[in-house]
Order: structure tokens, then sequence, then C-alpha cells
């Protein structure tokens, strides 16, 4: 059975992990649906399925439905699971203090039973003003610098999916980060995109590129048929990142996603312009990425620490 196990899970990528020297699965599990599936039997039977089969990167974040994606997922990898996997969350301070990121860090520690983190990440970089905020004395930052020095992360960097501009911005301090998360999709390619604008400058510092939002974010470019899971799934993976977190709330997700993942071809310069071009007509306007031009996505945890109004009095 152990041989069996072995065999499929070599069938699914394994990258580098920027300058690291680590290496990482390509295509990862998103925490955030882990906190939508009906049961926590239900999750950690997911969680055992997806790393059973070779998908070993564990995305989540702080905040995710108020911490229950984090508990979910330390359950899940109680009993030796941990050991299997690089495990990542996201520190969700959102302009606050260096002090009150470690306290999350301890959070997040606790609810995922572990004593170190493979990567620590800030989350959503999203407003003007962050990198600012996050680089000022006291600042986040200097969180990331506390945590590491003390042994209890490995690696270090940030997300967003608001505007490639805050990405470049965060990249301009120079801090050495090991990791940077962004929206990759093939219309991403086509407004205001992450792909054009950010992806060279990871690749120029060495910086571990992590692809997510691979399906919009919703799916509602699957769900209208405007490409296919397969097409969008593969242009994602063929881009110069180390991993795809991709969201799987589901057995029949995982299946889909797992075969695409074991029978991965690079799609060819030639190709992901094909695919590019014949979605561009509705990729200019950002109908399938309203991440990055409306409040839906923001988390309620930086919107209130801004004065914002909260998603539920958004409808969102």
């Amino acid at each position: 059975m152990a041989t069996a196990l072995h065999d499929r899970s070599e069938s699914i990528p394994r990258r580098p992990f920027g300058r690291t020297g680590e290496t990482v699965s390509a295509l990862g599990l998103g925490g955030f649906h882990l906190g939508e599936i009906g049961t926590e039997r239900e999750a950690t039977s997911l969680v055992h399925r997806a790393i059973d089969a070779g998908i070993a990167f564990m995305d989540n974040a702080w905040e995710y439905h108020d911490g229950v994606s984090e508990t979910r997922m330390g359950k899940a990898l109680a009993n030796g699971w941990r050991q299997k996997v690089f495990l990542m969350t996201k520190v969700c301070t959102h302009g606050r203090d260096a002090k009150t990121a470690m306290r999350m860090l301890e959070d997040s520690l606790r609810r995922l039973k572990t004593d170190y983190l493979d990567l620590w990440q800030v989350h959503e970089v999203a407003y003007w003003g962050d990198p600012e905020r996050h680089f000022a004395p006291g600042g986040v930052i200097e969180a990331l610098d506390r945590a590491k020095a003390k042994g209890l992360v490995r690696f270090v960097g940030f997300t967003g999916h608001k505007d490639p501009a805050l990405h470049l911005q965060m990249l301009s301090y120079g801090y050495p980060f090991d990791s940077c998360q962004m929206p990759l999709n093939c219309f991403d390619a086509t407004f205001r995109s992450f792909e054009q604008q950010v992806l060279p400058e990871c690749q120029r510092q060495g910086i571990a590129a992590i692809g997510m939002k691979t399906f919009g974010g919703e799916g509602d470019m699957l769900k209208k048929r405007v490409v296919a899971p397969a097409d969008a799934l593969r242009y994602a993976m063929s881009l110069p990142v180390a991993v795809t977190v991709t969201g799987i709330d589901s057995a029949r997700v995982l299946r889909q996603n797992l075969a695409i993942a074991r029978a991965f071809r690079p799609m060819g310069s030639l190709e992901m312009q094909r695919l590019r071009t014949r979605c561009a007509a509705q990729a200019m306007d950002g109908r399938f990425e309203l991440y990055k031009t409306t409040a839906k996505h923001e988390a309620d945890v930086g919107r209130k620490q801004r004065g914002f109004p909260l998603q539920a009095e958004l409808g969102g």
C-alpha cells in the first residue's frame, strides 16, 4: 500500500521553492474551503486523501472562518500527518503592529497543532498604504524577523489579490521575502496583470511565486463555460510558479484537480497565448476577477480595521 501511494504522489510534479533549496508539490490545498465543508470529519478525510495523493503544500490564514480553517487543518495534521507537508499560514494584522502579529502566530501554531510553520505570509496586501504600514517601525515585517529568529517559522512572504502595483511596492523595499502569493489565471494576463508585472520581478529576486484564484476565486469562469477546468489549471501551472493553490471543497473537485496535475504537460508559449486571446474579450473588464475591482474577497478583519463597511453590510 505504501508503495502504491508513493507511486501516485510521484506523478504530481515537485518544484523548487524559490532560492530556499526546498521543493514543494506543484499543486497546493487551499485552506479557506476547509471551513466550508460540512463536518470536521469530512475535512480531515479530504486533507488525508490529498496528502496521500501527493499534494503536500497546505495553505491557510489566521482569519479564515474565524479560525475554523486552521483548527480543522490542525486536527487533520495530527498523528504524524504534519511531517508529510509543507505548512503555510498567513498573519492578518492588516496594518497593525508586530505584537499583534506575534499573538496571531501563537494562535495559528496552537490551532494547527505544530511548533513551527514552514511558511508565514503577510496576508492580503490590498489597500493603498499597506506596504508603508507593514514596513514601518514596529510593523508586521519586524514580526517576520522575530519569528524566524525564534525558529517558529522557516520562511516568510506576503500575499494579495488587489493590484500588482501594491505587490511591486512590497518588493521594492529589498526585503528578503522567500515567497509572494498572487492571483494567476488565463484572465489575469489581460487585466491588471500580476503575471505580466509581478512574476518577472519575483523571478529576478529569486522569490518563490505562489499562484492562487486559478478559477477566479468563485469559479464563475467555469460555471459559465468560458474556460474548461483542465485548460485553466494547466495554464496556471505552466507559469513560472513554485505551487498553484486551489480551493478544494469536495472529493469530486479533488479528483478533478489531481487528474489534471497527474497528466500535467506544460503549455507552450503559443498555446498559452492562444488561450489568453480566446479569453481576452471577457477578461479585459475584470468581470471574472472581481477581487481586483470590488470589495469581494476582502476580509472583514481588514475592513473593520479601516472603518470600512463589512461584507454583510455590503451584501457580500
